[in-house]
């Protein structure tokens, strides 16, 4: 909390002190101190306060005639607590965190009627915060709007005005966005005040009177002469901000404090002016005027005029950011349309005619229209997620966020947080509010992957969430409820699982709603041919090669291959070909294949010798040669040259020569 020291002497109220954490407040008769007391019984540095770890207190720094708090002498440190009165002779000042509390009742006369013994909302608008310029006059209505000066319509100023203010209404509809307003807006008002320096800013998002307000961005300065922006002082933007009403400040140059914090010396400001830009209870931003030239200072006219010009801001700048917003809509639902075309198109990335691949197609479009919870098991690279992505485009949800969670890749906490999010401040780190996947997937659907890495914790509330239970961010006490479908994945024995202990059995249950099971290319090797044209014109036309298919011995080869890396190994093993063919036609010796792998191995060697001393070039054998040690050395490019006994800068001359770079 805030903490406060309010000075009073006599029944005079002079000023308000905000404590600062880390720093100590001296006071004293001293000019030196922060806190100069002008009394004979003061001593020169007569007493401090400062903080320990949560606790404000006070010590006496021997003191001629002694500090008392609250009638008791000080000796040593002292807590103070909020309420108490530090009494230095004459003066008093008392400690607070609530302005409205902070004099207890006596019998000293109050400045304004009230009730006894508090400050009222009158004094506290009359005491300036040390350190700030004074408020001298506040606005909250529109007076053009509420028809105060309707009576005053014969003057000359206020015809000029209500002439300026049409003008500028007709101005402010031709506004394109929100920085040609904001222009606007500032030439109106630089011409219709006394301000020769103006800047509007705005929030991030409009935002409710309750609301937290977050940082303000400078969308439009004008100045008269060359001077730089200078930010307005944080006591006057928060002060509108939350009183919601515009404010004339004077003797702002004069305020030593503030212009050491905002550098506002620099402008030399005599008189400033700040004002929401609200409309209904959201508040948009802020306009603050600065008047440098003392003949001419900012009047409480120019405040009520800044203020209808606010508030017919507002107006302008609440339709163009729906604007803005309808336009940001429409380009997202083009990219959605196109992203939802290749993705509905992802029935033509199930390539193959094999009896399994049909018959997975085929549960895919019955399952599909159901939201039934989906447990893909299959190999590492199967293309499990393919499935998932095909069966969430074929569903009701289509329209509906797809978003995609590894959950092998975090530990139990970070996952609990990325799955279900957390509020500000729930652990070290936190430093916002995160929406989890749950969330973000609301009206879509939710993948996934290895679920059966899931620890014991996550998947209780993980089980809650699916039998249709609100949860909680971490750190948070607000249930939120979902609409989401869950298609989960894994490569991993969930039975064994089960039976070792480590994975629940009623989540298995649940999981196993609907079960499919995608079989690895092994035991559909007639797909190969098929996927591998498939890859190979995606590649060809992604990195531009003129690569448009494949040699009968590549084929072969590749089909004879029994790929323990799946769909994602061939997938890869096309992309390395497509890079290092240096023809029209993929040949067998661009075919590059892991150890790792079977299959026919005297079929393999033949197709390999044939490669090796058929048509091809000693360019192309030394091209697939480096390609070979980048691969075996995880392309460490240093760790290659040495091998292949050249210079790290010779290599790089023969992949430039290549067109080679490392495979993604």
């Amino acid at each position: 909390m805030i903490a406060y020291l309010v000075v009073r002497e006599g029944s005079k109220w002079r000023d308000v002190y905000r404590l600062t954490p880390g720093q100590v407040m001296t006071i004293g008769r001293a000019p030196t101190n922060r806190i100069v007391l002008h009394d004979e019984v003061c001593s020169r540095y007569h007493c401090e306060v400062f903080q320990t770890g949560t606790l404000w207190k006070i010590r006496d720094l021997q003191s001629r005639n002694g500090t008392l708090v609250n009638g008791q002498e000080v000796g040593g440190e002292t807590e103070l607590k909020a309420g108490q009165v530090i009494e230095i002779g004459p003066c008093e000042l008392a400690f607070t965190y609530d302005l409205s509390q902070a004099f207890p009742k006596s019998d000293v006369e109050e400045p304004t009627e009230g009730e006894a013994g508090h400050i009222t909302a009158d004094v506290l608008d009359s005491l300036p915060i040390a350190g700030e310029p004074t408020i001298i006059h506040r606005e909250r209505e529109n007076p053009f709007l509420v028809g105060r000066r309707s009576a005053m319509l014969e003057s000359d100023r206020n015809s000029r005005e209500l002439g300026q203010l049409y003008r500028l209404a007709l101005d402010m509809g031709s506004a394109a966005n929100s920085k040609q307003l904001a222009e606007i807006v500032l030439n109106g008002l630089t011409a219709g005040t006394a301000a020769d320096i103006g800047a509007l800013l705005l929030l991030p998002a409009p935002v409710s009177s309750e609301d937290e307000a977050g940082e303000m961005s400078l969308v439009a300065y004008r100045s008269a002469g060359d001077r730089p922006y200078q930010k307005v002082s944080e006591y006057l933007s928060s002060t509108v901000l939350n009183s919601r009403e515009a404010i004339l400040a004077r003797d702002v140059s004069d305020d030593s404090l503030l212009v050491n914090r905002d550098s506002l010396g620099e402008i030399q400001a005599k008189s400033v002016i700040c004002a929401p830009i609200r409309m209904g209870r959201k508040i948009y931003g802020l306009i603050h005027l600065y008047s440098t030239d003392p003949e001419n200072k900012l009047e409480p006219d120019d405040l009520e005029y800044t203020l209808a010009v606010a508030d017919q801001c507002a107006g302008g700048l609440d339709n163009l950011l729906r604007q803005e917003k309808q336009a940001e809509e429409l380009v997202d639902l083009r990219n959605e349309k196109e992203k939802l075309k290749q993705k509905l198109g992802i029935e033509n990335e199930m390539v193959g005619n094999s009896p399994s691949l049909q018959d997975l197609k085929t549960r895919i479009v019955r399952i599909a229209p159901t939201d039934a919870t989906a447990l893909i098991r299959g190999e590492s690279g199967v293309g499990k997620e393919l499935v998932a992505r095909a069966i969430h485009f074929n569903s009701r949800r289509r329209n509906g966020p797809f978003v995609c969670m590894n959950c092998a890749a975090l530990t139990e906490s970070l996952l609990e947080s990325e799955l279900f999010g957390h509020e500000k401040g729930s652990f070290t780190g936190a430093t916002a509010r995160k929406i989890g996947k749950f969330e973000q997937a609301h009206k879509g659907t939710l993948f996934l992957d290895e679920v059966g890495e899931m620890g014991p914790t996550i998947q209780a509330k993980f089980l809650r969430v699916l039998e249709g239970h609100p949860f909680e961010r971490v750190g948070g006490s607000t249930p939120i409820q979902v609409d989401v479908r869950v298609v989960a994945a894994t490569n991993r024995d969930l039975e064994k699982a089960v039976e070792e202990g480590v994975f629940r059995k009623d989540l298995y249950f649940r999981l196993h709603v609907v079960e499919m099971v995608v079989q690895p290319l092994r035991e559909h090797l007639s797909d190969v041919p098929e996927l591998a044209k498939y890859f190979l014109e995606r590649f060809a036309g992604e990195t531009g090669r003129a690569v448009r298919d494949f040699t009968p011995a590549a084929i072969d080869k590749l089909s004879a291959y029994d790929w323990p890396g799946n769909v994602r190994e061939l997938q890869n093993a096309v992309e390395r070909a497509v890079i290092l063919c240096t023809g029209e036609l993929v040949g067998v010796g661009d075919v590059q294949l892991s150890s790792l792998g079977g299959g026919d191995e005297h079929r393999l060697i033949g197709l390999g010798a044939a490669a090796a001393f058929g048509d091809v070039t000693l360019e192309a054998v030394e091209q697939q040669h480096i390609m070979t040690v980048l691969d075996r050395t995880n392309w460490n490019k240093s760790q290659a040259a040495q091998i292949l006994g050249i210079e790290r800068s010779t290599l790089d001359r023969k992949l430039k020569r290549y067109q080679v770079s490392r495979p993604r």
